[in-house]
């Protein structure tokens, strides 16, 4: 059975966005990117929302082509292992739930748009022969998935920043969901990561 991992980099007040949407307060780490990038292997699909499928589109494909492309989490750092993960991407399929896209097949190859989320058909696709599926980003998505139970991981890259406001990653879930503690690692940088599995 394949899994659904979800996979977001949060402030220390639990933010996975500042209030303008922007990036640029997390902390840059060589690590992380090198952890990130051990998961390709296992992964064949990305589980995108509109906001985050539109940002990702309009930065990943262009990595390929620019020898140091400009990072929307901030300059510098640029690393060998973002530049794989560019290539990964590019290649596996993207999942892309939007009410208000009119197509996405010619902003980013191997995209695939779906109008709403049935959890009937999310169960099918997780029972259908493949790889993990993986979710960056897409705070309405991650809420809705864990809603109903769908979300096998959750991997959260924890930033030694507090920002005071801005964008939950889960916002409006009807009632506690808990969670198994599978790792905690602490990084140099002060960068702490922690994968949970949905309990039970």
């Amino acid at each position: 059975m394949r899994r659904i991992v979800m996979f977001n980099r949060v402030s220390a007040d639990g933010l996975f966005a500042a209030a303008d949407g922007n990036l640029d307060w997390i902390v840059r780490d060589g690590e992380v990117d090198r952890h990130g990038a051990s998961g390709i292997p296992s992964t064949d699909t990305v589980i995108l929302g509109r906001r985050t499928y539109e940002q990702f589109a309009s930065f990943w494909p262009h990595v390929l082509d620019s020898p140091e492309p400009v990072d929307p989490h901030g300059p510098g750092g640029f690393s060998p292992e973002l530049h794989a993960f560019a290539r990964a991407l590019t290649d596996m399929t993207k999942l892309v739930f939007s009410t208000t896209l009119k197509d996405v097949t010619s902003m980013w190859t191997n995209s695939r748009l779906l109008r709403e989320i049935d959890p009937r058909a999310i169960e099918a696709m997780k029972r259908q022969p493949g790889k993990d599926m993986i979710i960056f980003g897409s705070g309405s998505i991650v809420t809705e998935l864990t809603r109903h139970g769908l979300i096998d991981e959750y991997q959260f890259i924890v930033n030694p920043v507090l920002l005071g406001g801005g964008q939950p990653l889960l916002a409006g879930l009807s009632r506690a969901a808990a969670l198994e503690l599978l790792e905690a690692r602490r990084f140099p940088s002060g960068n702490v990561m922690l994968r949970y599995a949905r309990a039970g």
